[in-house]
């Protein structure tokens, strides 16, 4: 028998709802089901995408947000809905700092236009530029920092996001 990844995933919550048992999900949100509940921004979101930076490279920052802003206006055009994550780590955390972000000027109007856009900042590479550079590193507010950015690439892929590496 051929099973997909996402009959998997329907076999494995089939079974747990038969034996009443709920899943749980494990670490810091262990009390939390396992399956994701999206925010009402992103509750009716027909696609979803997740568009990784890693370089410090204005060119390919702006590629991403210039790949955002097409995938948004598409599907606006279309009369559907799309959530998108930019998941920066490593040398790409630049694209979200306050004081090296090449691109800051378009994020927070972008971020303003679309409810459904989130930038997210891995706070691992944060934690290692703050202790490199012997100061704090600020971040655009537009930011959410979420433990590992390469984790929540691969949380996001899980929940069905497409992957973007521009």
């Amino acid at each position: 028998m051929i099973v997909n990844r996402s009959s998997r995933g329907v076999l494995v919550c089939a079974a747990v709802a038969l034996a009443g048992g709920c899943a749980l999900t494990a670490g810091a949100e262990a009390q939390t089901p396992a399956t994701p509940k999206a925010k009402k921004s992103e509750a009716g979101a027909t696609h979803k995408v997740a568009i990784q930076v890693n370089q410090n490279d204005k060119a390919l920052m702006d590629l991403a947000l210039n790949n955002a802003k097409n995938i948004l206006d598409y599907y606006k055009a279309k009369g559907e809905t799309v959530a998108i994550e930019v998941v920066t780590y490593g040398p790409g955390l630049h694209m979200l700092r306050a004081d090296t972000s090449p691109v800051k000027d378009r994020i927070a109007p972008m971020a303003l236009e679309n409810s459904n856009l989130k930038f997210i900042a891995c706070g691992n590479t944060q934690a290692n530029q703050s202790k490199a550079e012997g100061k704090p590193v600020t971040l655009l507010s537009e930011a959410k920092v979420m433990p590992s950015g390469v984790v929540r690439l691969m949380e996001l892929q899980k929940q069905g996001y497409a992957y973007i590496r521009p």
